[in-house]
């Protein structure tokens, strides 16, 4: 599984579903997922940071304004488009498909603001697949610059979900 596509990863949920498993934990050099039936139960490592190339030097995508999400809503359709990351600024990506959450539960206030400085482990958003949440952390300490996703949006795998700007 050299590069899972979704599907992939929606058949390995699929089979986790249909086994007697209580957890999953599948890693390669290009996907990361844990599955369990346990909702305290933490994986093993919790967050994909890729630095970005040195060469990027395009624009981001404009803002993303957050909307608060609403318990039962259906998420948003995936809107992947691909992200520019600036040199110098690193990439949270997307550890697995599924809706992505600013803040642990509807009305709460959200993990993280743009500009807000943080540390490398500050959770900055939650991936939900199945009921199953997921804490991403920053992976590194710096200032948020950008939160590219709409929250309760559909992500794919490694899709760009926050800019953070590293500190020096």
């Amino acid at each position: 599984m050299a590069n899972p596509t979704p599907a992939d990863i929606e058949n390995l949920i699929e089979l986790f579903n249909r086994s007697d498993w209580d957890e999953m934990h599948l890693k390669t050099d290009a996907l990361e997922i844990f599955l369990s039936n346990d909702p305290n139960a933490r994986r093993p490592s919790a967050q994909v940071v890729v630095a970005a190339p040195a060469a990027a030097a395009a624009p981001l995508v404009s803002g993303a304004a957050p909307a608060a999400a609403k318990s039962g809503a259906a998420p948003a359709a995936a809107a992947h488009t691909e992200v520019s990351i600036p040199a110098g600024m690193v990439a949270v990506r997307a550890p697995n498909l599924g809706t992505f959450y600013r803040a642990p539960k509807p009305g709460a206030a959200p993990y993280v603001e743009v500009g807000q400085a943080i540390e490398a482990d500050t959770e900055v958003c939650l991936i939900e697949v199945m009921k199953l949440f997921t804490p991403v952390k920053a992976g590194v300490k710096g200032t948020v610059r950008q939160i590219v996703v709409n929250d309760g949006t559909m992500v794919e795998y490694e899709q760009v979900l926050v800019i953070i700007e590293p500190a020096a």
